[in-house]
């Protein structure tokens, strides 16, 4: 009858970082209160930083409900009575429900075809190789690293002679254009660990490209769509410079804009209870968003980076 021997322990000055998991059972009482210690203060600061997230958040929700003088007088306790008049006063009198509904057009529209047309591309940059393959794909890296800054004067020209200023599809066709860098790069990369096996046995059984793409390829890259389409999600709907730029009439203003506008329409007698309520409602779509396709995100970032 065979013993089996426990796994030698690892020299503390071996530079491998040693967990409880990764401890045997019989290993010494110095490797296990290691590995104890560091699972303490590794949890010690995800417990900081997740304070340190969630209550500016929380504190924004919490004012959002109180009157002016409340959130001078006592800002940091509980609002005596839920004043949900800041709510309404700030979607209608502030037109924030406006806004709203031009930021969900926008960011709608433009984050639709950025996943359609950046998935495109980054199949067939991953999937296919052709003359200028690889220089098409350095292009896209290259206008991530472009400031957008850069380009403000030359994009309002360009939107101002194609006749698209001031409208709700010149400002979705920019978005698209901003986003489609970071999407190609991250979709390239995840189209790549896909099993080809599957692409090739719906050739031999007759689809054709665009069928085996949108029907098999597609569907399982899921989880990097998910992931791809929240950090684009979250960019777009916080975007501030550009509808400023290319966006003056005030009827299509979005959210950030009207956030601002909201700031500084009174002058020096300002709506704080408004303009927080109105800054909650810019805030808890994307809160949402992330709560819902939190596991999506992680599964899409892991996944794209193992085969």
């Amino acid at each position: 009858m065979k013993t089996t021997e426990p796994p030698a322990p690892v020299p503390a000055e071996s530079g491998i970082t040693v967990t409880k998991a990764d401890v045997p059972a019989g290993a010494p009482p110095e490797e296990k209160k290691a590995g104890g210690v560091l699972n303490v203060f590794s949890h010690g600061i995800l417990v900081i930083w997740a304070i340190m997230v969630a209550l500016p958040l929380l504190w924004a929700v919490m004012t959002s409900f109180k009157d002016d003088a409340s959130i001078f007088g006592s800002p940091w306790s509980l609002p005596d009575t839920l004043h949900f008049e800041n709510w309404a006063r700030a979607w209608t009198q502030a037109h924030m429900g406006d806004y709203f509904l031009n930021t969900v057009l926008v960011v709608g529209g433009s984050l639709i075809g950025t996943l359609v047309l950046g998935s495109m591309a980054a199949y067939v940059l991953a999937r296919f190789e052709f003359p200028g393959n690889r220089f098409i794909y350095y292009l896209f890296i290259g206008g991530m690293s472009f400031p957008i800054m850069l380009a403000l004067v030359p994009l309002f020209y360009v939107v101002n002679n194609m006749g698209l200023l001031n409208t709700i599809h010149g400002l979705i066709l920019v978005y698209i254009a901003y986003s489609l860098p970071f999407t190609v790069f991250f979709l390239t990369a995840f189209f790549r660990t896909l099993p080809s096996s599957v692409a090739e046995a719906a050739f031999v059984d007759g689809a054709s490209h665009s069928r085996t793409f949108f029907q098999i390829m597609l569907p399982m890259a899921k989880p990097g769509l998910v992931s791809v389409g929240i950090f684009n999600f979250l960019g777009q709907w916080n975007q501030y410079m550009l509808p400023t730029v290319l966006n003056t009439d005030e009827d299509k203003h979005v959210l950030t804009q009207g956030l601002v506008q909201l700031a500084v329409s009174q002058g020096y007698k300002g709506d704080w209870s408004g303009l927080f309520a109105g800054l909650v409602m810019a805030m808890l779509p994307v809160l949402a968003a992330y709560i819902v396709f939190q596991r999506q995100v992680v599964q899409g970032l892991t996944a794209g980076a193992l085969k």
